[in-house]
C-alpha cells in the first residue's frame, strides 16, 4: 500500500483473550473515546454493551414502521370501501371495521418487518464493502483466535501518539496504525 496517498483511519490494538479486550474496551470508554469498535472471533455480549451501550433506535423505528403500516392499511381499506368504490351488499355499513382487522394486522407486521431489516442495515452502516482495518496484515487473525480494538481517527479526542501509547499500556500484543486507501 502506498502510504503517501493513504489517510490515517485510526489505530488498532491486538489482544490475546476476551477478558483482556473487554477490560481494554472499558478503559477506552472511560478515557473518553466514543468512536471505537472491537473485532472478535466470536460474539462477546458484554463487549457489545460496553461499546454501543444499551440504547438503540431500532425498537422505536420498528414501532413507528408498524404504526405506519397499521394506519396505512386501515386507511386504505376505509378509503376504498367508503369513498372510491362503495358497495352496499346485504345492508352492511360501508365502514365495516371488523372486516378490516386482519388486513390491518398483516400490514402492521409487514411494515414493521421491512422497517426492522432496513433500519438494521442503516444503523449498522451496511453495506460496507471495504473497511480500513483490512489493510492491517495481522487482522486476518480476527477470525481465528485474536481480538482487536480499533479507535477511529474521527473521534474528537483522537491524537495518534496519545491513542497509540494508551493502547500500548493496556497489555496489548501489538498496536498498528490503520490507513485507508
Amino acid at each position: 500500500m502506498d502510504m503517501r496517498n493513504a489517510r490515517l483511519a485510526g489505530v488498532m490494538a491486538e489482544f490475546d483473550g476476551p477478558q483482556k479486550i473487554l477490560a481494554a474496551a472499558k478503559a477506552v470508554k472511560k478515557e473518553g473515546y466514543r468512536r471505537f469498535d472491537a473485532f472478535t472471533p466470536y460474539p462477546i455480549e458484554e463487549l457489545n454493551h460496553v461499546i454501543a451501550g444499551d440504547e438503540s433506535r431500532l425498537p422505536l423505528m420498528v414501532f413507528l414502521g408498524g404504526l405506519f403500516g397499521c394506519i396505512g392499511g386501515f386507511s386504505l381499506q376505509y378509503w376504498i370501501n367508503v369513498y372510491a368504490f362503495p358497495m352496499n351488499i346485504g345492508g352492511r355499513p360501508l365502514n365495516s371495521w371488523p372486516a378490516f382487522i386482519v388486513p390491518t394486522f398483516e400490514m402492521t407486521i409487514l411494515f414493521a418487518g421491512i422497517t426492522a431489516v432496513l433500519g438494521m442495515f442503516a444503523l449498522n452502516g451496511l453495506p460496507h464493502p471495504h473497511h480500513p482495518v483490512f489493510n492491517v496484515d495481522r487482522f486476518a487473525l480476527a477470525t481465528d483466535d485474536k481480538f482487536f480494538l480499533w479507535i477511529e481517527a474521527e473521534d474528537p479526542q483522537f491524537e495518534l501518539a496519545k491513542a497509540r501509547s494508551f493502547l500500548e499500556g493496556l497489555s496489548s500484543v501489538a498496536v498498528s496504525d490503520v490507513y485507508d486507501d
